[in-house]
């Protein structure tokens, strides 16, 4: 309890010296203020960024860790699609792979508004949407219920659905695919496109193998995807591999790999220019300690009277030492969660939220890792700052010091 008291006295003692002197004092602490701001966002602003960039990598190659896997045929045969998927369901329940789907990449003739084109056609299952972060604008993803519909459900890219007229979709618009034959299919969804992107939709596989010839189907055998957790990722490749060759049988391959953003070692490609920022800011507060250690120094020449005195009435050195460098800390501490405000107002406003993380799906919470390390460092600032005054301080002899 004395320790106790006497911390806490010492603080108090620090903050009224620190009102007695608050506009040179807060002069000297704007810096620090400014770069702990500095470093915060950059840790909350980057986070942001990553996670936009992660479900960017996401959307392209699916979730850590997604593995894909192909049947080839080393002699030309034609690859026996229904065998093969009914391998892929063994695969799936024997290792209860909650997440797990096939792949087909083609194209269909649809007829738009301005004449017919040719689109691509991907066929997938409902699964595709939670692995690949898929984003709709407009309408919803597929369901299993829409594997029962007469008229084949889409989900189509934004420049399909501008081709089409930009249809409101609660009235259930309809476009004919010429597929093996004609076929009326409704858009129940739109989802973003780029520029320079061409027409493309989304087709659940039942209905894909409605429309496309079974010869065709066998010419372009589908890929499966299996969303399993990464640390289980290589040994369920194997044993994919092994239970998918066995079932196909021989004249063919599988090869079962992983394409993820984490398989490509991506871990953090924010790096370089978090370092950059980061060393920037630190300069700052190093420029904002030396600010502080002139004010100090200043303030304990104007007090060395006062120091003196208190030497005469007992004080030790290390109480000295202990106060005069408390000044430092408790103000550059003040002005970290000054700047650590002012980072989680600017990260958490909405516009900044817009222009740097625009569309993202999961908006990370500020990191509270961000606000430890904007006060730590504001901490780390004053006690450096606050150490050669303490310094000079303990070093006043008492009858100077009262001569003085």
């Amino acid at each position: 309890m004395p320790t106790l008291s006497g911390l806490v006295g010492a603080v108090v003692e620090a903050w009224g010296e620190l009102r007695v002197h608050r506009l040179r004092i807060l002069l000297s602490l704007i810096g620090v203020a400014v770069a702990v701001a500095a470093l915060t966002s950059v840790v909350g602003i980057g986070a942001m960024v990553q996670q936009a960039m992660t479900e960017t990598w996401e959307r392209q190659s699916g979730r850590p860790a997604t593995l894909y896997a192909s049947v080839y045929s080393n002699e030309g045969l034609p690859v026996d699609t229904v065998k093969a998927a009914a391998a892929f369901e063994q695969v799936v329940d024997r290792y209860s792979i909650d997440w797990a789907g096939s792949v087909i990449n083609s194209g269909i003739g649809v007829q738009f508004l301005d004449g017919m084109s040719f689109v691509g056609l991907t066929a997938i299952d409902p699964d595709f949407g939670t692995m690949h972060r898929v984003q709709l604008t407009d309408g919803q993803w597929f369901t299993d219920a829409d594997g029962r519909r007469l008229a084949p459900a889409l989900v189509v890219n934004q420049k399909f659905y501008e081709r089409l007229g930009s249809p409101n979709l609660a009235s259930h618009p309809t476009v004919t695919m010429l597929g093996e034959q004609k076929t009326t299919a409704v858009i129940i969804g739109v989802y973003p496109s780029s520029d320079f992107e061409e027409p493309n939709t989304y087709i659940l596989n039942s209905a894909y193998l409605q429309l496309i010839p079974p010869l065709e189907t066998q010419n372009t055998p589908p890929q499966w995807e299996f969303w399993v957790p990464p640390e289980l990722a290589d040994q369920l490749s194997n044993q994919i591999q092994r239970d998918l060759s066995g079932a196909v049988g021989k004249g063919f391959s599988v090869e079962v790999n992983r394409q993820d953003y984490q398989a490509w070692g991506q871990e953090d490609p924010l790096g370089p220019m978090k370092m950059l920022v980061t060393g920037v800011a630190i300069l700052v507060l190093l420029l904002g300690a030396l600010g502080l250690v002139n004010i100090s120094m200043v303030t304990v020449r104007q007090r060395i009277r006062e120091i003196g005195i208190r030497r005469s009435f007992g004080a030790t050195s290390g109480l000295v030492f202990f106060a005069v460098m408390l000044e430092s800390v408790v103000a550059s501490f003040v002005a970290g969660v000054v700047g650590v405000a002012i980072a989680i107002l600017l990260v958490t406003n909405p516009s900044v939220q817009e222009v740097v993380a625009q569309g993202l799906t999961d908006m990370p919470p500020f990191p509270m890792e961000a606000a430890v390390v904007g006060l730590a460092a504001a901490t780390g600032v004053g006690a450096l700052a606050g150490l050669l005054p303490a310094l000079v301080a303990v070093r006043v002899k008492v009858i100077d010091a009262i001569r003085y």
